[in-house]
């Protein structure tokens, strides 16, 4: 036989051997890779990514997805900071639809914070009781901190255990009882502790004694609450926490940067090797206290919502890196703890809910600035999945899990609180004109439709 002959031969058999088949391939000209947007095929096998090809490829799967035009397939958000309130505060949100918001936005994880759920996570029968809860209800992932509060050291160890992803602490009231704050020389404590098992404190720093010295938050001025909760507070809580994270050696995580003032001390101890990560939230980076109504007490949160200038020095913060990455706190209360009717600011529940809107929100704000959607997708998946150890989450890479949204970065819509799956209809955002629209979610490789709960429970390292 001829070598011409046998090198037909060869592609004849090569031609009818069976091609590996996916459970899912989706194929489009925008797919957001670890280098880029690029045209790509993305193969999907018992949840998980197992194929990423030049678009052309023609893969084959049971189900075969084709981008529209406009749309980008994104990996799923990772929403490190949010108050589900389950058991104990349901009324004001819960597992079911907590996660039917995140979906919606695009958020195919969530890591639950341990406070204003009764009983509040700082053992481990209580974090037994919530996963109890949240078990067969959740359509996305979850997982969950631990809280340090006072005298509960000796349950640090077992929590960490037990799978929660580290630990969060409050430096002045938490606005419920039942999760008290440390001190300083406490917080120092319970910080050597986790540094023996190298978990993460997770702080919400604000200084109660310049709070204390502060005016009074009364009425339906925002300007009097604005002073209220001055920079300062944030900024001496937030000294302490590099100083006694610099003293320990232990991992340091500051919650919902607001004040910019901070950033000069961030970016130093970041520079000296303290162990320090940094999010922000959407609120700060879009709203600004200058717009803020008389008595519009949806608007409250803590540290508040600060000015135009504050505001963009944060985004400085995020573009050179010193602020890691963006989460919602999505905190919120039924309506009338917000006290709509009065709009006091001294009464109101301090939370903003946008679980559902965190990636519009952002997009919209980075696109006036000139930001890329790759960075602000980072910022909102990758890096936070990072911080939290979720090593198979936040990229469209193979061996990650098929966690996708479909994004369409072109699309605007007004936000009607009617629309959104947050339990209670009130936000800062409505009628707000935003840019991005999240089509679809995938959670593993399967459409999140809402109805049918199909995430998991995480634990540290692992699926519960």
């Amino acid at each position: 036989m001829s070598s011409q002959t046998e090198h037909s031969a060869e592609s004849t058999a090569a031609s009818t051997l069976p091609r590996e088949r996916y459970d899912l391939v989706i194929r489009g000209e925008r797919v957001l890779t670890t280098s880029g947007v690029r045209p790509r095929e993305v193969g999907v096998r018992d949840g998980r990514i197992v194929a990423l090809q030049p678009l052309g490829n023609a893969l084959e799967g049971d189900e075969v997805v084709e981008l529209a035009a406009g749309e980008t397939l994104i990996p799923g958000l990772v929403d490190t900071h949010v108050h589900v309130n389950e058991p104990g505060r349901t009324e004001w949100e819960g597992f079911a639809s907590a996660t039917r918001a995140a979906a919606a936005g695009g958020v195919t994880t969530i890591i639950d914070m341990p406070l204003n759920s009764i009983p509040p996570t700082i053992d481990v029968p209580a974090l037994e009781e919530k996963r109890a809860v949240a078990r067969d209800q959740v359509h996305v992932d979850v997982g969950f901190w631990g809280g340090a509060v006072p005298g509960n050291t000796s349950s640090l160890r077992d929590l960490h255990d037990d799978g929660v992803f580290g630990f969060k602490c409050f430096l002045l009231h938490s606005g419920v009882d039942e999760f008290p704050p440390l001190d300083a020389d406490e917080m120092e404590h319970d910080m050597r502790e986790l540094a023996s098992f190298d978990s993460v404190m997770l702080v919400h720093a604000e200084d109660s004694r310049a709070i204390d010295r502060a005016p009074s938050p009364e009425g339906d001025d925002y300007a009097k609450f604005l002073a209220s909760r001055p920079r300062g507070a944030e900024n001496i809580a937030i000294a302490e926490v590099i100083e006694r994270a610099r003293w320990t050696g232990a991992r340091a995580h500051i919650l919902h940067l607001s004040s910019s003032d901070a950033l000069p001390m961030i970016r130093s101890a970041k520079r000296d090797g303290v162990r320090l990560t940094v999010e922000t939230c959407p609120h700060y980076l879009t709203l600004t206290a200058e717009e803020i109504p008389t008595g519009g007490t949806q608007y409250k949160c803590c540290p508040p919502i600060r000015e135009a200038g504050n505001r963009e020095l944060l985004w400085e913060g995020l573009q050179d890196g010193t602020i890691d990455f963006i989460v919602s706190d999505h905190s919120p209360s039924t309506l009338d703890l917000k006290d709509l009717e009065n709009g006091d600011f001294a009464v109101a529940w301090g939370g903003v809910s946008s679980l559902q809107l965190g990636l519009s929100l952002v997009w919209t704000e980075a696109r006036h600035r000139g930001i890329d959607f790759e960075t602000v997708v980072s910022w909102m998946s990758d890096r936070p999945a990072q911080f939290a150890g979720l090593t198979g989450k936040g990229r469209i890479a193979p061996g990650y899990d098929a966690d996708f949204a479909v994004f369409a970065d072109d699309d605007a819509y007004v936000v009607d609180v009617a629309k959104l799956h947050h339990k209670n209809p009130i936000t800062p955002y409505a009628g707000r004109a935003l840019s991005g629209l999240v089509r679809r979610t995938y959670l593993r490789g399967q459409v999140v439709d809402g109805s049918t709960p199909r995430g998991q429970l995480l634990r540290r390292g692992m699926i519960d």
